[in-house]
């Protein structure tokens, strides 16, 4: 196996912000190959956020972010375990980028779970109008009006939406991530966005 550089280990950790002997551990296991590494750190990071999402978040921060033209302002809370947690760089720079995120994409709700049954009862009703207007097969209209909440989803709850600063990945996998990097369980709990004159 090559020697893993100390050059290496630090690309890969200025990279993904995880430690310097996760790094070179990921490095070992991937042959030194550092997109390899990264894409395995991104999943170690997955499976320890999993592990860490039933543990109580009841510290946190209310972050704001006002657009520039004062036109546009969210306020986002985000919990996590501790307080020494939520006092931290890292931990501040994701709420206020998820906070900006906000201001941005206009999310309606946080997760799918928190969309209202009348709500979605009314646009599987106007997927399915659509569908029978298209002169669809009875038989696909549930697998295509599902399709559509898929993309309703996406575009209307936050965690789901694709992150404004890098589109391939949402906001689940962003806050997935920190997780890993951080150590503690972190919750999007609620947001307000206000726009003049909306």
């Amino acid at each position: 196996m090559a020697e893993i550089s100390a050059t290496l280990v630090k690309e890969l950790r200025e990279r993904t912000g995880v430690s310097m002997m996760e790094c070179k551990k990921a490095l070992a296991e991937t042959g030194g190959d550092l997109d390899k590494a990264a894409d395995h750190l991104r999943k170690m990071g997955a499976a320890a956020a999993a592990k860490k999402a039933d543990r109580a978040a009841n510290q946190g921060l209310v972050d704001s972010y006002i657009h520039p033209g004062g036109r546009i302002g969210v306020l986002l809370e985000v919990n996590c375990e501790t307080d020494f947690v939520a006092r931290t760089d890292d931990f501040k720079a994701l709420v206020h980028n998820l906070a900006m995120h906000v201001a941005a994409s206009r999310p309606q709700w946080v997760r799918r779970e928190d969309v209202p049954a009348a709500v979605l009862d009314k646009e599987r009703e106007i997927y399915r109008g659509q569908m029978q207007h298209e002169g669809k097969p009875a038989n696909i209209v549930d697998r295509i009006v599902e399709g559509k909440l898929g993309k309703f989803y996406e575009e209307n709850c936050l965690l789901e939406q694709p992150y404004v600063r890098d589109p391939d990945r949402k906001i689940s996998q962003v806050v997935q991530e920190a997780i890993g990097k951080i150590g503690e369980n972190i919750v999007v709990r609620r947001f307000s966005r206000f726009e003049l004159g909306a």
